[in-house]
């Protein structure tokens, strides 16, 4: 309890101050820094590691601890130091340690002494990968492309490490001059992984810069066609379309590690190793400070761990030339939302519109937050915006007349709300978030029931383990007196979310209609402990108290379709 404490304490407006938030032991900051690394708080393990450390120096657990927690903080200068202590000692092998000098070797373009360093870390599979990879973009800056393309062609495995092998050889040959090996092993990486963001743009760069602006038109525009309106990919058209040049993907040696270090950080990303990928991410931006790729990969772990003040400082890197800050912007602007900072959050959102009134991915936030704050005529004006800015819209784009169409619905504008949900399953057949809107609001209504029930069971197919949508059918099946089977699949709705005050209010009317009273109760009281909606409390109450009045027919319960939380990622990573 002590050391969850000092974490809790020590946490200031963005940082730690040493003199107020140190312990007082050794003892009780090294317990700190246990709980904060179990917390995956990277900052408050590095400082109490970094302060445990002071009270004992020669420890050498402590050391590499503090080690890890310095370099994924991307505290520089304190981790080299570190590293530098490990390295001269018993674990002179220590894997980690000697990367990090070695990336501070070739960030001072001191080639020879990085393949020292690299040469002499500790080895497993991905290991050996790193240090090869970033040995080959040493030998370039000793200016000797040919050992380079060759340590290039010595790692060895299967396909997609080949992918990797042609991607860094193309890069290598292109920084070294050779244009003609870059296309040839850039175009067979682009080939392999040509549905791969970062892949797609640095092909469209080279083709663009060995004067095939037609070719590299036709990648961005193809990728564009997989995943429209990339800020990236749409900026690069645009350059391109108006003439003008795009820069190179790498344009330096010291470019091209940070490019290997960024791809092992992604790839960790992508398997949930976030320690790791944190480290790869922050070796990278220490020597290319500048890739926006890199900043957002990093602010979306740090959003996944549910720490939004420091992915919004994170996100704030990205530098305000680069295509990538409008959606690094959206997206502080939906972690703001998440830490209770709403006008903050509003006034983010309505700055990025003033810049581009017809910027639908802004609208489209903008939209969400109103829209989880119950501000329907707001959510549907605001969604409104972004389908006129749309034009002609296509399968991407159901999500914004699905949830116009929900604020439509909750402001009591029904036949602009179910044109809407018609037009989502336009655009997406059988989608089952408005396959379940669209057939719930019908049975709600008595029309069109047949289809309707066959909507349900269509969602029901093919999300069975969404306990909203279950719900949805079951309390379909109790509007129309069917109770029996109501109880049945609210059952299995219960199973599913027991926590959700809704659908334990469902089944505790299910259970009454079929003279299960005691257990109706209970789950309304169930519903009533759950903080449910406050417009639906007192009814529950008045349940919990009275019952369900005999003659109550069941079309007049109330109830709504369940919906989804609003979408909280953008696109920029």
């Amino acid at each position: 309890m002590l050391a969850s404490c000092a974490v809790a304490q020590a946490r200031g407006s963005g940082g730690y101050s040493d003199a107020v938030d140190a312990g007082n032991t050794l003892s009780g900051n090294y317990l700190s820094a246990v709980v904060a690394g179990a917390a995956r708080d990277t900052s408050a393990a590095a400082f109490f590691y970094r302060e445990a450390l002071r009270d004992d120096p020669r420890s050498a657990d402590l050391t590499e601890r503090a080690f890890v927690s310095l370099l994924a903080e991307g505290s520089y200068p304190e981790a080299v130091k570190l590293a530098e202590r490990l390295a001269a000692g018993r674990d002179s092998r220590n894997g980690l340690a000697q990367l990090v000098l070695g990336v501070r070797d070739i960030k001072a373009k001191q080639y020879a002494k990085a393949r020292q360093r690299l040469a002499a870390g500790g080895r497993n599979r991905t290991a050996d990968l790193t240090a090869t990879l970033m040995t080959a973009w040493s030998w370039l800056g000793s200016n000797n492309l040919k050992k380079a393309i060759e340590t290039i062609d010595s790692v060895k495995g299967e396909e997609s490490i080949a992918v990797f092998r042609n991607y860094h050889a193309g890069l290598i040959a292109e920084v070294g001059g050779d244009k003609v090996e870059a296309e040839k092993r850039l175009k067979g990486a682009y080939e392999a992984e040509s549905r791969t963001l970062r892949m797609v743009d640095v092909y469209g760069r080279f083709l663009a810069r060995v004067g095939k602006r037609k070719e590299a038109l036709e990648v961005y525009k193809t990728f564009d066609k997989l995943l429209p309106r990339h800020p990236l990919v749409t900026a690069a058209i645009a350059t391109l379309e108006s003439g003008g040049n795009l820069e190179p993907a790498i344009a330096d040696v010291p470019g091209g590690v940070a490019e290997v270090l960024y791809g092992l950080g992604a790839a960790g990303n992508r398997t949930g190793d976030e320690l790791a990928a944190m480290i790869y991410l922050r070796l990278s931006l220490w020597l290319e400070e500048k890739n926006g790729l890199a900043v957002i990969t990093l602010a979306d772990i740090y959003d996944r761990m549910k720490q939004s003040e420091r992915a919004n400082d994170t996100y704030d890197m990205v530098l305000a030339t680069s295509p990538l800050r409008r959606s690094a912007d959206i997206q502080i602007a939906l972690n703001l939302e998440q830490l209770d900072r709403k006008d903050e959050a509003v006034k983010q959102l309505e700055a990025v519109v003033a810049k581009n009134p017809t910027d639908v991915e802004a609208l489209t936030a903008l939209g969400n937050v109103y829209r989880s704050r119950k501000e329907f005529e707001k959510s549907a004006e605001t969604y409104g915006k972004a389908i006129a800015a749309i034009g002609t819209p296509d399968q991407g784009h159901w999500t914004l007349f699905y949830f116009r169409g929900i604020s439509l619905e909750r402001i009591k504008q029904w036949p602009k709300a179910e044109a809407d949900m018609k037009k989502a399953l336009e655009l997406y057949p059988e989608q089952p978030l408005v396959l379940n809107y669209l057939g719930y609001s019908w049975v709600d209504q008595n029309v069109n029931l047949d289809e309707a029930f066959k909507m349900l069971k269509r969602a029901v197919e093919q999300r069975p383990t969404d306990g909203y949508i279950v719900d949805s059918l079951g309390w379909a099946h109790y509007r129309l007196a069917q109770y029996d089977e109501a109880v049945r699949i609210l059952e299995k709705a219960i199973d599913l979310k027991p926590s959700d005050p809704v659908i334990n209010d469902h089944l505790g009317d299910a259970y009454w209609r079929v003279g299960r009273k005691l257990e109706a109760k209970f789950q309304w009281n169930h519903a009533r402990d759950l903080k449910p909606e406050p417009e639906d409390l007192p009814k529950i109450l008045e349940k919990i108290e009275k019952g369900l009045p005999d003659d109550k027919p069941a079309a007049e319960a109330e109830g709504k379709p369940a919906e989804p939380k609003p979408e909280q990622k953008t696109n920029g990573g």
